[in-house]
């Protein structure tokens, strides 16, 4: 049986939700490249704030982009990261503003809602990867309530190494790089509190920032 081009991507999503970020990236260009030649995959720049739209889903192929808002105070905050295969975008949010920036270069899938009710398969996809979100956010929620800002960087980089960790010599490396203040806007706290502490937990050991400045969780 030949399954249609929405059936395809629901295979396709449904099949890479336990992949490393490095091999669920060459397992898209390889599955797109073979079933999806002229499938409409969008290309991004890290740093180029990508267009959201009432109607549109978009879903992570390669890369991570960070979810944002911004306070009328002026102020940033991150609401989430999302990996390959996780959807974001306007029609899943109640947050305004809402900001969509790739901290690599990545590769989207543009969907309409109007597609996504035409495939079945997508939306039992898109649910699975929906979960994935959502133990995101409660574990970003239950994080924030920790008193000490320590315990909370502590808990929010072995967070991302779950997500975004790849195995190395000294633990597990953070395959992207998180700026001092992409960290601060994730807990509430002040660039220069993250950096005390990040330099803090280098001293005891507890990580290791590369000369790229990513960071290791040693012996995680």
């Amino acid at each position: 049986m030949v399954l249609s081009q929405f059936q395809q991507v629901g295979w396709f999503l449904n099949s890479r939700t336990v992949e490393t970020p490095r091999n669920s990236s060459v397992a898209v260009r390889e599955h797109l490249n073979h079933l999806y030649q002229n499938f409409p995959v969008h290309s991004f720049h890290r740093g180029r704030e990508i267009p959201l739209e009432a109607n549109i889903i978009w879903i992570v192929l390669r890369g991570v982009v960070l979810l944002n808002t911004l306070y009328p105070s002026g102020d940033e905050a991150l609401l989430g990261l999302a990996v390959p295969s996780m959807p974001f975008g306007v029609p899943l949010t109640d947050v305004t503003p809402y900001s969509a920036i790739p901290l690599a270069d990545a590769e989207l899938l543009r969907l309409t809602m109007d597609e996504l009710q035409q495939s079945p398969s997508i939306q039992q996809a898109l649910n699975q990867q929906l979960i994935r979100r959502l133990q995101q956010s409660e574990s970003m929620a239950a994080l924030l309530g920790l008193r000490r800002v320590e315990d909370r960087l502590k808990q929010f980089l072995l967070l991302l190494s779950q997500c975004l960790g790849e195995p190395c010599e000294k633990g597990s490396l953070l395959s992207v790089r998180l700026t001092h203040q992409h960290l601060a806007n994730a807990l509430g706290t002040t660039r220069v509190t993250v950096t005390r502490i990040l330099n803090q937990l280098r001293s005891e050991g507890w990580l290791h920032i590369t000369q790229g400045r990513h960071i290791i969780l040693c012996g995680k």
